[in-house]
């Protein structure tokens, strides 16, 4: 996915109320960017981080600035902006990057599904020898000592949308979670049980359960982010 304009550098004064974060630009004037990352952003919101944005040019909005990569003190660019993992994973089952999710030739995003009134990110559909595939979509973000972990906060939500893939599975259809690991320095993606065990947890009944489980890691530059190749998923 390659960005539709050049992004504007800066440097991180700070992050804050979550949404929020101040920068520097290169001209040396500060602006607050809007931060699209719900996470914690352990690793990847260090103050003095080489940071790239987009520039809406909406005057409609309350901040024109997004915040879409990060290049930590010691580390390689992150793209941080969650909403861009779904765009991400498409696009690398439409070029036939994500083996395991081939031969669906119709993929619909954001269907209602299940019984607790959740949307799942990809439905896939049509494939002459398989049942149709829910696959939901999370973003990484936390490398530590080249091991990705997800999630990098609690996340109630990220235990729900497990559950729910069991229970497709349970129906008869595929249910999928993909881990969009957008940095190159991770050999390997696990469950974060230092942060969330209860979302370890939940993650080993929804493997038991019949979910699969993938992780596609995403070379990150400036102008482009774009999933390359899987990494294994390990759950110790």
């Amino acid at each position: 996915m390659k960005f539709d304009k050049a992004l504007v550098e800066g440097t991180l004064i700070k992050r804050y109320k979550r949404f929020l974060a101040d920068v520097t630009l290169d001209d040396g004037s500060v602006i607050t960017a809007h931060t699209p990352n719900t996470g914690s952003m352990k690793g990847c919101a260090e103050p003095g981080s080489k940071v790239w944005l987009r520039d809406t040019n909406d005057a409609s909005r309350k901040y024109r600035f997004s915040w879409e990569v990060v290049q930590p003190h010691a580390g390689p660019a992150v793209g941080i902006n969650t909403l861009l993992s779904n765009r991400l994973v498409e696009e690398a089952i439409r070029n036939h990057t994500i083996t395991e999710l081939q031969g669906y030739p119709e993929i619909r995003r954001e269907v209602k599904y299940g019984t607790r009134n959740s949307r799942i990110d990809l439905l896939l559909l049509g494939h002459a020898h398989q049942p149709e595939c829910y696959v939901e979509v999370k973003n990484v973000t936390l490398v530590e000592q080249n091991i990705a972990y997800f999630p990098d906060a609690v996340s109630l939500r990220g235990r729900k949308h497990l559950e729910e893939l069991a229970d497709m599975v349970a129906l008869g259809a595929r249910g999928v979670l993909v881990y969009c690991v957008q940095r190159e320095d991770a050999t390997e993606v696990r469950p974060a049980d230092g942060i969330d065990p209860d979302y370890g947890r939940e993650l080993r009944k929804a493997i038991h359960a019949g979910v699969t489980v993938l992780a596609y890691q995403a070379s990150v530059t400036a102008a482009e982010i774009t999933l390359r190749h899987a990494l294994p998923v390990r759950c110790p």
